[in-house]
């Protein structure tokens, strides 16, 4: 059994341009093929036009998605946080706050879905850009309350915006628990951030010795590289 899972920071749908516009990001993923997308930094406003309920047009544009989102907090009067879409069946959703207190509210975002005969715990996150909040995020995510709960039977995907660089200690607490897409050995291009031109790599996946890595690759399209400051990191797992 194999799963294709795309994880992007999506920029509230700002491109590079200043342009909001969700229909490029739909455009940008329409060629990842990918079962499971997560989302970051997405307005979830429904009082508006239907571009402005981003995760839901996207999904929309794309096809048979299901939509889940997870409120981090509001901007401008809407909910604003991750969001998952997935053409696998969900069974659950859960939403973990990360937040930092005197930073601004960070969340998690959980689905379960059906592989075959089995479950797979996706955890879609972003973090934050203070050295010490990530250090508290970190600790908190591979706590008892998050991924090492033990409602967790089945194999466990963590994907999004660590927003770290460097080896700090998110990364290292979470390299210590699970394999990851090393963008040095995986893909062509080891920088996801800003779009137009790569410095950092920001973006990352972990998964458990369950799941074998088959491939993964950077999209790194004209469209991906204005129309978010992120690039989307797409990857393809089998299940042992």
């Amino acid at each position: 059994m194999k799963i294709r899972i795309a994880t992007y920071n999506v920029h509230k749908c700002r491109g590079m341009d200043r342009r909001v516009d969700p229909s490029r990001i739909s455009d940008v993923l329409s060629c990842c093929n990918a079962d499971v997308i997560a989302l970051q930094e997405v307005i979830a406003d429904a009082r508006g036009e239907p571009e402005q309920n981003q995760a839901q047009f996207i999904a929309d544009r794309l096809g048979r998605y299901q939509v889940c989102f997870g409120e981090a907090r509001q901007h401008l009067g809407a909910p604003y946080g991750n969001a998952i879409l997935s053409r696998a069946s969900v069974v659950n959703s859960q939403s973990y706050d990360l937040t930092r207190n005197g930073r601004e509210r960070r969340g998690c975002l959980r689905v379960d879905v059906e592989c075959g005969s089995q479950l797979l715990h996706i955890f879609n996150v972003h973090l934050g850009t203070s050295f010490f909040e990530r250090r508290h995020q970190g600790r908190k995510l591979i706590s008892t309350d998050v991924l090492g709960s033990k409602e967790l039977e089945w194999p466990t995907i963590v994907v999004g915006d660590f927003n770290e660089w460097t080896r700090g200690l998110a990364t290292r607490l979470m390299s210590r628990r699970y394999g990851s897409v090393e963008a040095r050995l995986h893909l062509r291009r080891k920088r996801t951030y800003p779009g137009v031109l790569p410095l950092f790599h920001l973006d990352h996946f972990y998964f458990d010795q369950r799941l074998e890595l088959v491939k993964a690759e950077l999209v790194k399209t004209k469209l991906a590289l204005v129309a978010s400051d992120h690039l989307p990191i797409v990857a393809e797992f089998r299940i042992t």
